[in-house]
């Protein structure tokens, strides 16, 4: 059993820094009543965190070769516990942003090393066990999110759901320090620094630009200005990525139909499946008025479903990673469809059956995105190929969020219009979407309360319905390219041609040993 203590200790920290995109979902009313918050605050608390992990993995990655990847995981573990501890004693809304964006940097030296430490500890046949633990532990962390945050939450308080992470992060350092090997690529390679520079510049200003665009408008010139930044970001990234010798992200790997559909389906995947989680327990909580444990355990199925395929996967498997992920994908977009189906008298029970569905889905789709990567790539770019796949999975989270938050709020706003019982209903709708549903509801005269309840319960049903229509859209079409693109032949791996210069050794895998 010595052998899969090193297993254990990256599935501790993995588990640890995913659970933490998602725990904060059904604590965001007590922390927009306990902190004095907007929509724009709450998208930010969630957002940053996977911004930030999102941002920095191609180059925490890329100087873990460099610096050693046991040295750059126990630092990140050392910065995810300090910012921890910071958000949760955290007096303001901007101080917990701030602080959930230093846990989001130690989150992505955790995450940025973890399939090369894998990949150094495993072979073979326990290599593959290796990876569909892991994979399991990925989809089981980002779906009990809500459900461990919603019991810290009602019963403790909402700022135990960071405290927690240090007990557990002390557990996770001891097993790194005791268990875990040392390795770094041979030679000393240049660093990328404007490659990661341009790509966190891109990611965060579209992001920005997106939260802004529901509030200020799309046509403010803030939002606007932001647009532009990220369009020049990325243009400026992908000719600095062509010219340098050792990219973080190296573009040729997208020659290769394959590795392309793969990317597709880790930045659908996040934002299909659990960006509106956040806008759900809003409407749980504010507008239903369940606690959070009552609105976390509403979501549990799904957490359940993700569990029991992923061992599955894990037991029986490995299955083929185009059937998982394209199967996985159709089962998302028919379980957001299924939750579709809101209106004024909707419980929670409305969106069980398609929670479930999607966590089926979702246990499908985690744990063949590495591996597929891994075989889609050649085997001196195994590690970046693992890097990008988390890389647009965090991405496809925080941007999921953004856009979600802007169709959401659009929705409320012209139901409010619509109704002709709100006098100014875009300030309505900030209220609406920031948890405050309540108190909007109150404001208005005791005769009218009904009627305005009434409208609530409405804005909030068609507001999610659009969302959810939308999630079930993206991961339809990211099912369909998934079967139109990837090609992984069980005897062999499509593997693009690499760039010059050399680049760091990733644990490579062949097709017909992981899929």
């Amino acid at each position: 059993m010595r052998k899969w203590w090193p297993l254990a200790a990256i599935c501790l920290g993995t588990f640890m820094l995913l659970l933490d995109v998602t725990i904060v979902t059904v604590a965001l009313p007590d922390m927009a009543a306990d902190l004095d918050t907007t929509l724009p605050d709450l998208e930010w608390v969630v957002d940053i965190y996977a911004l930030a992990l999102a941002s920095l993995l191609l180059g925490v990655g890329s100087s873990a070769d460099r610096i050693g990847r046991k040295k750059v995981y126990l630092v990140g573990l050392v910065v995810f516990t300090a910012a921890s501890l910071v958000c949760a004693v955290a007096p303001n809304a901007g101080v917990l942003i701030a602080a959930r964006a230093v846990q989001g940097l130690g989150a992505a030296g955790m995450f940025g090393t973890t399939i090369a430490l894998l990949g150094m500890h495993y072979a073979g046949r326990e290599r593959g066990v290796a990876f569909a633990v892991w994979g399991a532990t990925n989809a089981i962390a980002a779906a009990a999110g809500p459900v461990v945050g919603g019991l810290l939450t009602e019963y403790l308080n909402w700022r135990w759901i960071f405290f927690v992470n240090l007990p557990l992060c002390l557990v996770a350092v001891v097993m790194a320090l005791r268990v875990l090997r040392e390795s770094r690529s041979p030679g000393r390679q240049r660093a990328d620094v404007l490659g990661i520079l341009t790509f966190t510049v891109a990611a965060g200003s579209l992001t920005f630009a997106l939260i802004r665009a529901h509030t200020d408008g799309w046509g403010a010139s803030l939002t606007l200005t932001m647009f532009a930044v990220a369009v020049v970001a990325l243009g400026l990234f992908v000719v600095v990525e062509l010219k340098h010798e050792h990219p973080v992200l190296d573009l040729s790997l997208f020659r290769s139909p394959s590795f392309t559909g793969i990317m597709i389906s880790a930045l659908v995947l996040q934002s299909a499946a659990f960006a509106y989680l956040l806008f759900e327990s809003l409407w749980m909580q504010s507008v239903l008025g369940y606690g959070p444990v009552k609105a976390g355990l509403y979501i549990m199925p799904m957490c359940a479903a993700a569990f029991v395929v992923s061992a599955l996967v894990g037991r029986f498997g490995p299955w083929p990673a185009r059937s998982s992920m394209g199967v996985g994908m159709a089962f998302i977009a028919v379980g957001a469809g299924l939750q579709a189906m809101l209106d004024a008298g909707s419980s929670g029970d409305t969106i069980v059956l398609g929670l479930v569905v999607t966590g089926l889905g979702v246990g499908l789709v985690t744990p063949s995105l590495s591996a597929a990567a891994l075989a889609a790539a050649p085997p001196e770019r195994g590690g970046m190929a693992g890097g990008a796949v988390n890389t647009f999975r965090q991405l496809g989270f925080a941007l999921g969020i953004a856009v979600f938050g802007v169709i959401f709020q659009a929705r409320i706003e012209g139901v409010l219009k619509d109704g002709g019982q709100v006098a100014d209903p875009h300030a309505a709708a900030v209220a609406l979407s920031g948890g405050q549903a309540r108190s909007v509801v109150s404001g208005v005269p005791a005769g009218e309360r009904a009627g305005m309840e009434h409208l609530v319960h409405e804005a909030f049903a068609s507001g999610l319905n659009v969302m959810l229509g939308v999630a079930a859209g993206l991961a339809a079409l990211a099912s369909v390219l998934v079967f139109a693109m990837v090609r992984l032949p069980s005897g062999g791996t499509e593997q693009p041609a690499p760039r010059s210069g050399g680049a760091a050794p990733g644990p490579g895998i062949r097709a017909d040993a992981m899929l």
